[in-house]
Order: structure tokens, then sequence, then C-alpha cells
């Protein structure tokens, strides 16, 4: 673990889209970007996902939103819960499943490629509790869809944003690095101003 993931807290990581050689995810994310930026009369921007890093009483977890789930072992990811991609019914099919995990010493997959490197958003341990204690708490949304009408899909950066947010870090400030954007954060923010709706 490196010194700067060390200090206790939240540790927010950028990770280009498709990093580690993924061509499929990379593609597919340069498809929809093209597509999203002509829609929106700018130009295509760097695509990021997200992922984070916590420390609290000698403990790291890392908390992550991934697609596909790539086995049926989830104790070994620490998975706490797993969720729909496109359409609920799909779920019943292992490619068609996303999973929220919360994995003590677990790994972020291309970590090293994240720009800036891990980013330390939080030194609150009590924000750190929380938001480790929230991950159970997640709104199970459809992935790729926008049940809530925020203007965008439902992915694994509406969980880190949804997750931030929630836990009371200072979301002011926190954006892609410059030329980037991460699709799906707003919705994730949309979701924890409307905490009440989770709260049944």
């Amino acid at each position: 673990m490196s010194a700067s993931v060390r200090a206790v807290g939240v540790n927010l990581y950028w990770i280009p889209l498709g990093a580690g050689g993924r061509g499929f995810v990379r593609l597919n994310g340069r498809t929809y970007e093209a597509v999203r930026a002509r829609l929106d009369g700018r130009r295509p921007r760097d695509l990021y996902h997200t992922a984070l890093d916590v420390v609290l009483s000698g403990e790291r977890y890392v908390i992550e939103n991934a697609w596909p789930s790539p086995d049926s072992d989830v104790a070994s990811r620490g998975v706490v819960f797993v969720g729909p991609v496109f359409h609920p019914r799909l779920a019943r099919l292992r490619p068609f499943r996303y999973e929220v995990r919360r994995w003590r010493d677990g790994v972020i997959p291309d970590a090293g490629e994240a720009v800036g490197g891990p980013r330390h958003v939080s030194a609150d341990p009590a924000q750190a509790r929380r938001l480790l204690d929230l991950v159970a708490a997640v709104p199970t949304l459809t992935w790729g869809r926008d049940e809530l009408g925020a203007g965008e899909m439902w992915n694994s950066n509406s969980v880190i944003a949804w997750l931030l947010a929630s836990s009371g870090v200072a979301i002011d400030g926190i954006a892609p690095p410059p030329g980037g954007r991460a699709p799906g954060w707003d919705a994730g923010l949309a979701a924890a101003r409307d905490a009440r709706r989770w709260s049944a």
C-alpha cells in the first residue's frame, strides 16, 4: 500500500475506461461518447470509471462496482449485493448482473493507471465508517437505464457518487481529470439528494 493510501479516510481513483487492455470496453465507451457528444453539440471527452479505497482502524477496503460479475464466487470479492443490467429480468443470467463490492484487502484492477493516483477526498474516520456501512444501502437500480429521470444512466460511477455524497464527503470540487467526464456521476448525486426514497 502506498503512503498516500495508508492515511485514514477515503481515496478516490479516476481510472480511464477500458484501462488494462480491455479493448472492447474502450471501443464501446468511445462509440457511446462520440454519439453523446454529437447529440450535446460538443467535442468527445475521455471517459472514466471510479473506485474507492477506504482505510479505517488499520484495515483497508476496496469499494467498487463491477460489471459483469465474473463468477459465482462472490464471497471472495467481498460482494455485498448484485443488481440487474439493462433489464431486471436479464439478471437471471450472470453476464447481465453487476456487483457492488466492499472487499477487505481487495484489489482495484488497473489502479496503477488511475490519473493522478489515489486522491484523498476525506480524512474523517466517521465519514469513512459511514461510507463502509452504507455500501449495503446503495440503491439497486438497473445499470444502463435512467430510472431516476436524472438525464443519464445508472452505472458504476453512480454508485461511487452516491456513497460519497451520502456519507457526508464534500463533493464540491470533486471532478474527473481535465478533458474527461464520468457518465452516471450525476445520477448518483441525484439519488443521494432523494435519500428519503431509499430509507424505507
